[in-house]
């Protein structure tokens, strides 16, 4: 049985700046399909436009508040929203809040840098 707690999970960059602790994925678990991780994005903070040519994503926002833009639509995320992310769509989020933007990252297939494309620079 595999069971990960956060508080035990090693953060890491990804491509796009965030910092993640991936909880579930084929690095440290049976799951070989997709993978679970949180991300945070700090106060003012923003990730990298990107895209995943081969991933599909949902964000699970569990604290703070932001703004999320896929493709040429943006709408605010406060706690408690899932964003779908299509493969292939340009995604970003920002921190437009008072505290840290902590979200849940689902992929499948599962995260990898590989995967990410970046559309711009931060």
């Amino acid at each position: 049985m595999d069971i990960k707690n956060l508080n035990d999970v090693p953060a890491f960059s990804t491509k796009d700046g965030s910092e993640i602790r991936e909880l579930l994925a084929h690095r440290n678990s049976a799951i070989r399909n997709q993978s679970l991780a949180e991300a945070r994005i700090p106060i003012g903070g923003c990730t990298a436009e990107h895209f995943h040519p081969l991933a599909e994503e949902i964000y699970f926002i569990t604290a703070g508040s932001g703004k999320m833009r896929i493709e040429n639509e943006t709408r605010e995320v406060n706690i408690g929203d899932a964003v779908a992310i299509p493969p292939g769509q340009k995604h970003k989020i920002w921190n437009t809040g008072g505290e840290v933007l902590k979200l849940l990252c689902c992929c499948a297939p599962a995260y990898e840098h590989a995967d990410t494309i970046l559309t711009e620079t931060i």
